[in-house]
């Protein structure tokens, strides 16, 4: 019961839950913003800082204080994970003697919002003084870092997120983005594979399933397959049934001669080659990519980024079929269990 005059609860509730969907809503669309900012800019600058830092002697030493300095840290695992050696340098722990850590050949990236922080410009002169070269991460392109850096990578965003335009949040959110369009660049400019990553994760759980043979991982029960010469009708239907959007095809000793995937089926019948009571072999992929048993699960991950394929047929030297594997069954998005006596299952 409400006295007269009283708003319900339930309605006052209902309406400071859509308020707080919708002022969430807001900010999100503020550092969405953001980051559009950030990104139409990106010019030349970018892509010299990614040649210097794969240029890079010595490490990466991130710097920054407050949350920037936070926004740093994170920059520097995600380098050092991703094949650039990199560290955090504390302003002012690096006045107080840990300068010694940076030597000539390393490279600065020092992230601040304003490009004013003391803390951080008043160590800039020793830095460049040892011979390192100074990246700056800046929404200040008239500030003291802006003008002490090599290069400056424009960080400013129209506004932030809250209401007084001073919390950092839209400002921070788009240095994190920049360090990690730089790591990603990096990654590809050094050829960095998924061997590399399960060597910089041995603790991790990709890294452990990386770390498998494909016949620990493969679907080896319950597996798509189908003679070549069955009609395409009722190939599609197997293909429907199977759960993993493909279907291995064997010629008439039982090897391996083709696969039908669902983006064969969306091919076929927009070129209008769709005769389902033709055989299958008309229109499979004859001699398709395999993975054999023993081959390691990074090796796998490497050859389906490589050829962008989502499953393969599992099979021997000789062709014979024993399974298939699906890329969520490396990344975990499966049923699949690790454990060796589990039982493995296909997709539900």
């Amino acid at each position: 019961m409400t006295g007269r005059g009283e708003i319900p609860y339930y309605i006052t509730v209902h309406s400071m839950t859509q308020n707080w969907i919708t002022r969430g809503k807001e900010v999100l669309g503020i550092e969405m913003d953001a980051l559009a900012s950030v990104r139409d800019r990106l010019g030349p600058a970018f892509a010299e800082a990614v040649d210097r830092l794969a240029a890079c002697r010595g490490r990466i030493a991130v710097s920054g204080i407050g949350k920037s300095g936070l926004i740093g840290r994170k920059i520097a695992a995600t380098l050092s994970s991703t094949g650039t050696p990199a560290y955090f340098l504390h302003p002012v722990e690096g006045a107080h003697g840990d300068l010694g850590t940076v030597t000539a050949g390393d490279v600065i990236l020092a992230i601040s919002h304003s490009g004013k922080t003391e803390e951080l410009t008043s160590i800039l002169p020793a830095l460049r003084a040892i011979g390192a070269d100074l990246i700056a991460i800046t929404s200040g392109l008239q500030s003291p870092l802006a003008a002490m850096a090599d290069l400056v990578l424009d960080a400013s965003v129209p506004r932030e997120a809250c209401g007084m335009n001073l919390v950092p949040t839209s400002s921070t959110t788009a240095a994190l983005a920049l360090g990690d369009a730089l790591a990603i660049c990096l990654m590809e400019a050094k050829a960095f594979t998924s061997k590399d990553f399960k060597r910089n994760h041995p603790g991790g759980e990709l890294g452990r399933r990386l770390s498998l043979s494909v016949g620990d991982i493969m679907h080896a029960s319950a597996i798509p397959l189908a003679f070549e010469g069955v009609p395409f009708g009722i190939a599609l239907s197997a293909l429907d049934k199977g759960g993993f959007g493909a279907l291995l095809l064997t010629d008439a000793s039982g090897k391996l001669s083709g696969i039908l995937t669902d983006g064969d089926v969306r091919r076929i019948l927009c070129r209008g080659l769709a005769d389902m009571d033709g055989p299958a072999a008309l229109v499979m992929t004859r001699n398709p990519l395999y993975a054999t048993p023993a081959m390691s699960v990074a090796e796998l991950m490497d050859i389906m980024e490589q050829k962008a394929v989502t499953v393969l047929p599992v099979a021997d030297e000789a062709l014979s079929v024993r399974g298939i594997v699906h890329m969520h069954d490396i990344l975990g998005k499966g049923t699949l269990k690790f454990s060796p006596t589990a039982e493995k299952q296909g997709p539900q």
